[in-house]
C-alpha cells in the first residue's frame, strides 16, 4: 500500500500561481510513476500532468502545458506541480496518484492504483 498526502492548494486569482505538493508513504519502492489530475462536481476525473520515477520523463494535458510543470524528490518521496497563469478553468479539486506499473505514462485514471484525498484549488476571475 501507498499513502497519499497533498498540500498547496488555496484561492488564487487568474494569472496567479499556486504550488501542489504529495508526499508519499509506506510501498514508496512500487512508484513507477505519480500523476495528477483534477475533479470539478459533475465531471469526470481528468488527466493533469505525470512523471516517471526512474528517469523523471514527463507527460501534459494539452491545456496546462507551457504552465504547469510536475517534478518529482526521489529522497523525499514526493511529487510537486508547479501551477502558473492560472485560469478560472483550472478551478478544480486536485489529486495525486500512483501507477505502480512499468511502461509509459498513462493518462487514463483507471490505470492508477493509489491516490491522495485531494486538494482544492481555486481561480478567481
Amino acid at each position: 500500500q501507498v499513502q497519499l498526502v497533498e498540500s498547496g492548494g488555496g484561492l488564487v486569482q487568474t494569472g496567479g500561481s499556486l504550488r501542489l505538493s504529495c508526499a508519499a508513504s509506506g510501498r514508496t519502492s512500487i512508484i513507477s510513476k505519480m500523476g495528477w489530475f483534477r475533479q470539478t462536481p459533475g465531471k469526470a476525473r481528468e488527466f493533469v500532468a505525470a512523471i516517471k520515477w526512474t528517469d523523471g520523463s514527463t507527460q501534459y494535458a494539452d491545456s496546462v502545458k507551457g504552465r504547469f510543470t510536475v517534478s518529482r524528490d526521489m529522497v523525499m518521496n514526493a511529487v510537486d506541480l508547479q501551477m502558473n497563469s492560472l485560469k478560472p478553468e483550472d478551478t478544480a479539486r486536485y489529486y495525486c496518484a500512483v501507477d505502480r506499473h512499468w511502461g509509459v505514462i498513462s493518462t487514463f485514471r483507471d490505470e492508477y492504483d493509489y491516490w491522495g484525498q485531494g486538494t482544492q484549488v481555486t481561480v478567481s476571475s
